[in-house]
């Protein structure tokens, strides 16, 4: 593209610059007695060269491509890319991935483990019920729930817990414990949390949870099981 523009512009210059060249005539030649005309000169042409991405674009991009191969209990926390705006959470049960946007802008991925069979993280999209740093579960011996997002009143939150590489909680979604405390941090109550059946990238999961694009049906297996 940038070898035809550049054909595009010199053939424009050499048109402007032929057309510019007088031709021997009679008639030239019998003016060549008369005074001189102010002759206009061509215009050249500007060639105005699309911007590139931008440096914030760049910086999602390579977010995403840090998060690419993460193993389990590992995330990655960009919060400086975006700061301010909505907080929203997409947790994808097939990948076992969290993806943090703030004004739809990715800031974190994080891996994590959602229910195991028989306890399966139901889908759908919640908002935030109740925060609290220090929560013990009601349901399961007592359990330590650190940084506990409560999205139901059946149970299912948000917290710190073990993260093995597959599905492994009684319904909740588990967070490794620091990444809890930054997703605690930028979040309020009624911020949205979507819990989806979909495998998206890093930066299309927030558009796929809202419906803006198509959703993908879950072709592979849920991360870490067979």
């Amino acid at each position: 593209m940038k070898f035809a523009k550049s054909i595009l512009v010199r053939s424009s210059i050499v048109a402007l610059t032929l057309a510019a060249v007088p031709v021997a005539s009679s008639a030239m030649q019998q003016s060549q007695a008369a005074p001189a005309v102010e002759q206009t000169q061509p215009v050249e042409p500007v060639l105005v060269v699309p911007a590139g991405p931008s440096a914030a674009q760049m910086a999602q991009v390579q977010l995403a491509t840090d998060a690419a191969d993460l193993d389990p209990g590992e995330f990655v926390w960009r919060p400086e890319l975006a700061t301010t705006g909505t907080v929203e959470v997409v947790v994808s049960i097939p990948q076992q991935l969290a993806y943090v946007y703030r004004g739809g802008q990715l800031i974190g991925v994080s891996t994590v483990s959602t229910g195991m069979a028989g306890h399966r993280t139901p889908t759908g999209r919640y908002p935030i019920m109740e925060k609290r740093r220090t929560h013990f579960s009601n349901l399961y011996n007592n359990a330590p729930m650190p940084f506990m997002q409560r999205l139901t009143m059946g149970g299912i939150a948000l917290h710190a817990g073990q993260i093995p590489g597959y599905p492994a909680s009684h319904g909740c979604v588990r967070f490794p414990y620091e990444m809890a405390r930054n997703v605690f941090g930028v979040t309020q109550v009624r911020s949205v949390v979507h819990i989806i059946a979909d495998s998206p990238t890093p930066l299309t999961a927030l558009q796929v949870a809202r419906g803006e694009r198509p959703r993908m049906p879950m072709e592979e297996q849920v991360r870490g099981t067979r």
